[in-house]
Formats: C-alpha cells, structure tokens, sequence
C-alpha cells in the first residue's frame, strides 16, 4: 500500500507555503502520495471547515497515512484525529511550531472554545514528533514543549528557525523529511 502524507499549513498559511514545495517534492521522489490539503478561509479559520476539509482530502486514513503540520494546522491535526472512529489508526504525525492552547489570537480561538484532547488523539497513534525553534515569536518553546509532552512526542529543537516561515529563510526543513522517512519505516 502507498504511503499518504497530507500537510495541513496553518493560519494565513497555503498549501504550497513555506517548504511545503520543497518537502512535497522530496517525499514524492521516494514514492510517497503527498497531498497539501487547502483549507477554507485561510485567514479566519473556523474549525468547523477546516476539520471537514481534513476529511474530505483524506478518506479512510490507515497506518500508512502520514500527517504534516505547520502552526495552527497541528491544532487541526489533532481536532481530526479526535473526531476518529475509535479504532482507526494513522501512521503518525509531524508537528511543526505546534501548540494545543489558546495563544490569546483572536483570529484563530475558534479552535480553543473546548480543550484539545491529546489523550483521544493518541489512541489513533504512537508516532508523534513535534519540531520547534529555539526563537519563535509566535509560539513559545515551552507551549511547543507542553505540547509535545502531552502527546508524548519526540522532540527536535531547531536553532534560529523563527516561526519555519520562507519569508524567515526557511524554505527547506530536514528534520520533517528526516522523521517522515524514520516514523514510515518502523
């Protein structure tokens, strides 16, 4: 069966932002099916069209569906994986300047009006590893850190890389395509 990898970008963000192209073309050069999922209004997201959006792109998910996401798209990683059947499983997950908690962005508390259940979430997988940057301006090192903690997640501090936007110089991120590679052939 092939390997899915569904990148779910974040507030404001596109399906093509940041180093989604450079990953999706690295993926695809080792046989994975990548899909960047577009979610509706980008700039004021609702959790009631992203989580739906999410859906609809990724049909059945199974131990070989992957999932990437930057900032707020984490967020709606997880809100998928809660609204999961209890038995479905997915091959693992990739989070980039996660965070599970209201940051106090109005724009963005949609998805905060009731807790995020991290415990739900893990019951569809084991496999988790959450990359932050030692300086990110948006979301701090120890919200990324509560994050990763709650879902018992591998840690990769990177240095100097902001919030893993191009506009910061990040057009590239290794440390997603290394741990795709790692977490799909265990």
């Amino acid at each position: 069966m092939e390997k899915r990898v569904f990148l779910v970008h974040g507030w404001e963000g596109k399906p093509d932002n940041h180093w989604f192209p450079w990953l999706t073309w690295e993926l695809r050069s080792r046989g994975f099916e990548v899909y960047s999922v577009t979610l509706p209004h980008a700039d004021e997201p609702k959790m009631s069209e992203w989580i739906p959006a999410i859906k609809d792109v990724v049909g059945r998910p199974n131990k070989d569906t992957y999932f990437v996401g930057h900032s707020l798209g984490c967020a709606a990683i997880i809100r998928y994986l809660e609204t999961l059947p209890p038995k479905a499983e997915i091959g693992g997950a990739v989070f980039v300047a996660g965070f599970h908690q209201d940051l106090g962005i109005v724009q963005i508390q949609d998805f905060f009006q009731s807790s995020i259940d991290l415990e739900k979430a893990k019951k569809h997988s084991n496999k988790f590893i959450c990359i932050f940057s030692d300086n990110d301006k948006y979301v701090s090192p120890n919200q990324s850190f509560e994050f990763a903690k709650g879902l018992g997640a591998k840690m990769i501090m990177e240095k100097d890389k902001q919030h893993f936007m191009k506009s910061e110089g990040v057009d590239a991120l290794p440390s997603v395509f290394q741990s795709l590679i790692k977490m799909s052939s265990q």
